[in-house]
């Protein structure tokens, strides 16, 4: 609504009512909507299916290492636990009868986010998933993650733990390490100024570091 608009209400003799009635009339009237984009869901997922997970896939097992920084049959152990645990990656039908985004379309876009630290629409012409559907996918998984393997994978190592370390890492001809450290920058580009001190390092950039510590057998 322009700014004539009100200034014509405001010299308009007509009770309240019909005064508010006009000014909600009007505001839905030029109220912006937003573009839908048939993505094709179903392509998507065949797509990707096809690439890397069919019996005979496209991209051969050392590929599919490579871009998912895992193996197929460790991703397929995650897609299994975190699809019985967050039902929000359960493939389902819309209003209209039609299949949406399956789990598999999910947990790539929130892993090639978490792998690569690209941008939410990065993966849209890839595997047909939209900007804020692909961050929800990311804090749903990474929330499921944590709630199903912290406490076999992300707890601190007890002596046992350590002992059992030690011996096999000893045995590999590396004495004494308990694990190789590894770590990632990510770029925090709405970072808080009152925090820009404490997340700013040798690239200039204000970054938040992913490390990552692994024994030899990962």
């Amino acid at each position: 609504m322009g700014r004539s608009f009100f200034c014509k209400l405001l010299f308009d003799d007509s009770n309240k009512d019909e005064i508010m009635r006009r000014v909600l009339k009007g505001s839905t009237s030029q109220r912006k909507r937003c573009r839908y984009i048939e993505r094709d869901h179903l392509a998507g997922h065949k797509r990707l299916y096809l690439n890397y997970f069919a019996d005979t896939p496209v991209y051969p097992p050392n590929l599919f290492r490579r871009r998912f920084r895992m193996s197929r049959s460790l991703f397929l152990r995650i897609q299994s636990k975190v699809e019985t645990y967050e039902p929000y990656f359960i493939q389902k039908r819309d209003n209209a009868q039609r299949f949406g985004l399956s789990s598999l379309l999910k947990i790539t876009a929130a892993l090639r986010m978490l792998a690569y630290g690209v941008a939410a629409d990065f993966m849209d012409e890839y595997v047909r998933i939209g900007e804020s559907t692909a961050i929800e996918s990311l804090k749903k998984f990474v929330k499921a993650v944590v709630d199903i393997f912290s406490k076999e994978y992300l707890r601190s190592p007890n002596n046992e733990d350590i002992a059992r370390l030690l011996a096999n890492e000893e045995k590999h001809e590396f004495p004494k390490m308990l694990g190789s450290i590894d770590c990632m920058h990510w770029k925090w580009k709405n970072c808080p100024i009152a925090w820009k001190c404490q997340y700013s390092g040798h690239i200039r950039e204000l970054t938040i570091v992913l490390e990552a510590v692994t024994s030899f057998d990962l």
